[in-house]
């Protein structure tokens, strides 16, 4: 059997810990025979948890870890000053070599500075941006960055570009994914000052497949399969994607069940509405991965079930496996080295 890839889970900080990490590790362990967990955090309580359940033993091994980032928590404090957490143990873990990958539904800032500070940046990465991969009317696109680079740079956006490229050519099979520019308006002179100093480096980078701006509003049709931005604008536009989808399908839930006679019409539409969720689905991908550190760091939404977690365990098999983290770096050196 080939050598198992090994994920740290972060048992806690998010609204359902320790419950639904611990059994999102259980059913990803008892799916994948190549996988193998470590679950961090207060051991008697992971335990507690595992032992509702049946699954391979020698897949999953409990780290202690006494203490909790919490979303309270300041986010560089919380990791300078909780070294017995489970997100600074986790992180560690992955530093040290002892794992290839980090999940964690915790404090989003707290893993952001962990990741960086404590996996490190690959040598020549300027910034390790935040990518969630998000379901679109054509497939799925990758946005990057959402949340991790608020004041980026337009040398930043071309990385993030060159980065994207290469997980979507890999995770998602996409021979040439186009790449866009997140703008208000289609033509090349509009923007703010980022995103006019950033298009002509894009335009003229050979390693990737640029196709100019994008709107928002056309994100959601698939416009490009990797949208490159700055975080604020960014972690916008994906909370708006997700609150608008989330009210859309109450709305129609509610109008469809207001009255007797619609009610049975709900019933014959329910499997086809069933189908409509689950393809815009973002947790069917796993979490948002920070590209560009010297290890897999993943974030995964705070109230994150266990699919989601699962999802991202499986993410994390994947990004090894096709050794994304090695073909990112070769082909910064090879850019380098043109240049």
């Amino acid at each position: 059997m080939a050598e198992r890839t090994k994920v740290v889970l972060d048992a806690m900080g998010g609204d359902h810990s320790p419950g639904e990490m611990v059994l999102g590790a259980v059913n990803a362990v008892k799916e994948k025979d190549n996988l193998f967990v470590y679950i961090v955090g207060p051991s008697d309580r992971i335990q507690a948890e595992l032992d509702q359940y049946e699954y391979p033993k020698d897949q999953i091994e409990v780290v202690h870890a006494a203490d909790e980032i919490t979303c309270h928590d300041a986010p560089v404090q919380a990791i300078r000053g909780k070294k017995d957490s489970s997100m600074v143990v986790g992180l560690r873990m992955v530093r040290e070599g002892k794992a290839d990958g980090f999940v964690s539904a915790g404090n989003s800032g707290a893993v952001l500075v962990g990741g960086q500070v404590l996996v490190g940046k690959m040598k020549g990465i300027e910034r390790a941006p935040l990518a969630p991969i998000v379901p679109t009317l054509k497939g799925v696109s990758l946005l990057v960055d959402c949340g991790a680079n608020v004041d980026a740079k337009p040398s930043n956006l071309l990385q993030f570009a060159q980065m994207g490229s290469i997980y979507m050519e890999n995770a998602m099979k996409i021979e040439r994914p186009t790449v866009g520019i997140l703008n208000i308006g289609a033509e090349e002179e509009k923007g703010n000052a980022l995103v006019k100093e950033a298009y002509p480096l894009l335009k003229e980078c050979k390693g990737i497949n640029f196709i100019g701006s994008v709107e928002a509003r056309d994100f959601i049709y698939g416009a490009a399969d990797v949208v490159v931005t700055e975080a604020f604008a960014g972690n916008v536009m994906l909370k708006t994607i997700e609150g608008v989808a989330s009210g859309l399908f109450k709305l129609i839930k509610n109008s469809i069940t207001a009255t007797p006679v619609s009610t049975i019409g709900a019933a014959l539409v329910k499997p086809q509405l069933k189908n409509v969720a689950k393809i815009f689905d973002a947790t069917e991908y796993g979490g948002a991965p920070l590209l560009g550190l010297n290890g897999l760091v993943v974030k995964i939404h705070g109230n994150a079930s266990h699919k989601e977690v699962k999802n991202a365990l499986f993410q994390v098999e994947m990004f090894r496996s096709q050794d994304i983290n090695g073909k990112i770096k070769e082909q910064l050196l090879d850019t380098q080295k043109e240049a």
